[in-house]
């Protein structure tokens, strides 16, 4: 292993951002799928060997990558990704807890676009792990744009950040269909304590869900066409394809597969979720404008 060494897996929009702003302090290795034309890009065999690991792989291809991909040689891992495996409800932490022990994993979360990431603007994420020394460890990476916090809620920081790109959708309907701001507003604050209740359920904490895990990153990402979830949401609107819309973006919407998941967690434990819920039969076909009287009127 190539100690205090770091390498970014995954390099999409994300990934690729993740891999500039680690790249100020230090030399940082990047590796995806398909070879890039980026500095200091090197195969998988190469980035696996570093000491750090941060993996920017979307949430629904995760388990696949790691049962045929990762080996384990007692590297520390931050986890880059958002969202719940559609197919069977786990959480992020519970995936790769069959690879990495607890002790050496975490988990960023926060508001954070990628294009803003590339362009050094300031921002502030959450490095979220039951191991405080996982905190110090990745903490001297990071460059002087990104302020970063601990905490130790990991299932908060999972819920908050695969549940804000649904409500993101959400979002993206209601300024799709024009209905204000008052409107907007109305969503993202109640669609906030459908998180936050959807998170008690799992154990999560309530500091989690009105800091930057939460809050920030809800209204930053069901606010802005920047966000793929929210443009989602204005295709839906449009009474666009889900085909159309997800080919038009040309980059994965976490919040799709999530809604699934939620609608399907929310079943199995009896959780309110009537946002997410409604976003789920929107993506099936169901009328933006028959969600609306549905949700004001229950």
């Amino acid at each position: 292993m190539n100690k205090n060494t770091i390498a970014v897996i995954g390099a999409g929009k994300w990934g690729q951002a993740l891999h500039f702003a680690l790249s100020q302090k230090q030399k940082c290795l990047v590796t995806s799928r398909t070879a890039r034309d980026i500095e200091n890009f090197v195969d998988l065999e190469t980035a696996m060997a570093c000491e750090y690991l941060v993996i920017a792989i979307p949430a629904q291809q995760i388990r696949a990558w790691l049962k045929e991909n990762f080996k384990y040689q007692g590297q520390k891992v931050l986890v880059a990704s958002k969202g719940i495996e559609a197919k069977s409800g786990e959480f992020l932490n519970e995936i790769y807890s069959e690879f990495v022990p607890e002790s050496n994993i975490g988990f960023i979360s926060g508001p954070s676009f990628a294009a803003e990431v590339i362009q050094g603007l300031p921002c502030a994420l959450v490095l979220n792990s039951t191991s405080k020394k996982i905190f110090d460890g990745f903490k001297p990476f990071f460059p002087n744009f990104i302020k970063t916090y601990y905490s130790a809620d990991v299932i908060g920081a999972e819920v908050a950040g695969a549940y804000k790109n649904v409500l993101a959708i959400a979002s993206g309907i209601c300024e799709g269909l024009k209905l204000g701001k008052n409107a907007q507003a109305s969503l993202i604050s109640r669609g906030l304590v459908e998180m936050q209740r959807f998170g008690k359920k799992f154990g999560a904490k309530k500091s989690s869900f009105v800091g930057l895990s939460g809050a920030g990153d809800l209204f930053l990402t069901a606010s802005s066409t920047m966000s793929r979830n929210f443009r989602v949401g204005l295709g839906l609107a449009a009474n666009k394809s889900l085909e159309d819309i997800l080919e038009e973006l040309g980059e994965v919407a976490e919040g799709v597969k999530t809604s699934e998941a939620i609608y399907n967690l929310s079943k199995e434990h009896d959780i309110y979720t009537p946002i997410a819920n409604e976003v789920k039969l929107i993506l099936d076909g169901k009328s933006p404008q028959d969600s609306l009287k549905d949700l004001l009127r229950n």
